[in-house]
Order: C-alpha cells, then structure tokens, then sequence
C-alpha cells in the first residue's frame, strides 16, 4: 500500500470509532437510508444523526442524494475498499 492509502485507512478507522458514526455505516451498508429512517433505527434526534453524517461525508465514507424532499444517504464504497484491502492483507 501506498503512504497516503495508509492515511486514507487511519482516517476511516478514526471516523468509526465513535459508536453513532459506526451504526450509521452498519446500516448503510445494508442499502441507502433518509436521515428519519436512520433516526428511527437509531433512536436518536435528528440534529445528532445530521451531525454525524456531516462528519462521514466530510471524509468521504457517504455520499448524499435528494429523493424527492428527503436525502438519503449510502456508503462510497470506493473509499471503504481501501479499509477492506488493508484488512484482508492481515488474514
């Protein structure tokens, strides 16, 4: 791997290890969500799932799309695949 794909790794890794914000990815990962349905999933206020998606998407870990009145979040995968071949290469 390369320096700044290690730093891509350890900027991913730092953004999970708040509890919320690795929740949030779990879920993503399961398909797209809106914030509501991230909210009643995670059973926290609006402005604090809002918060931590700002977060994800100012490091790149989701991306946004407008559906209509709401926006629905998903994971970009481009960015995750370098934590997968980080991982993989520690089996």
């Amino acid at each position: 791997m390369k320096p700044a794909e290690f730093q891509d790794v350890a900027d991913v890794c730092h953004m999970l290890a708040d509890p919320t914000r690795a929740s949030i990815v779990a879920i993503l990962a399961k398909g797209s969500k809106s914030v509501g349905a991230l909210c009643d999933a995670l059973k926290i206020p609006k402005p604090t799932v809002s918060h931590h998606l700002a977060l994800l998407r100012m490091w790149g870990l989701v991306d946004r799309k407008r559906k209509g009145r709401e926006m629905h979040y998903s994971l970009n995968s481009e960015k995750l695949g370098v934590v997968r071949e980080f991982l993989a290469k520690l089996e």
